[in-house]
């Protein structure tokens, strides 16, 4: 792997894949009843491929080496947070959008991390097909590995499309799912007081 290159954004397009995922398109449209060759559907399915080529663009990246690529040794021991991250992932069960934001803290041990590297991390396990228990709990163990902190703590909220569109129905629901470790995990008032920062209008 060309780690240099592995927390890149992505825009170059692999033509297999977009070949393949076309075809692929193409017959979804025929099997739910269009015409995909009429002109507003001509194009569809190589535009269908190139979003869905971008929007899984994690499975091409490296979490641990966007963390990697700019750690300082620092001696500060007080919560470093970094909230309203947007996150848009797909659900792997219907392949339907959820988006909302992600909030991740952490209490460095020595170490600390450039901090649009943070994001990037977030960006890396969203862009997958992905289930927002298991995007909350990857995002906490990478940076937990890696930074060897004195605590991680990471909260998403996330609105589901497959709740929205479909299924239940429910437009304005809200899911919260939350991850901590060290002194986040044992300590009552370092949690609460980053619960508090993260619902505080700082900014």
């Amino acid at each position: 792997m060309n780690h240099q290159k592995s927390y890149e954004r992505q825009d170059i397009y692999n033509p297999e894949e977009v070949k393949n995922l076309s075809e692929a398109y193409r017959e979804i449209l025929i099997n739910v009843h269009e015409d995909p060759d009429r002109e507003g559907l001509k194009k569809t399915p190589e535009r269908a491929a190139k979003a869905m080529q971008f929007l899984t663009q994690g499975y091409t990246m490296d979490p641990k080496t966007i963390l990697q690529s700019a750690i300082f040794h620092e001696d500060y021991k007080q919560i470093v947070i970094v909230k309203d991250i947007e996150i848009y992932s797909l659900c792997e069960h219907h392949l339907l959008p959820f988006f909302g934001k992600a909030h991740v803290g952490y209490i460095p041990n020595g170490k600390v991390v450039g901090l649009s590297k943070i994001p990037r991390v977030v960006d890396a396990f969203a862009r997958r097909l992905q289930l927002q228990e298991r995007l909350t709990t990857q995002i906490k163990d990478c940076i937990d590995e890696v930074l060897e902190p004195l605590g991680v703590a990471v909260v998403i909220e996330a609105q589901h499309l497959c709740m929205s569109m479909r299924g239940i129905q429910k437009q304005n629901s809200v899911t919260t799912t939350s991850e901590f470790t060290g002194a986040f995990l044992k300590q009552w008032n370092t949690r609460q007081e980053f619960m508090h920062l993260i619902g505080a209008k700082l900014h």
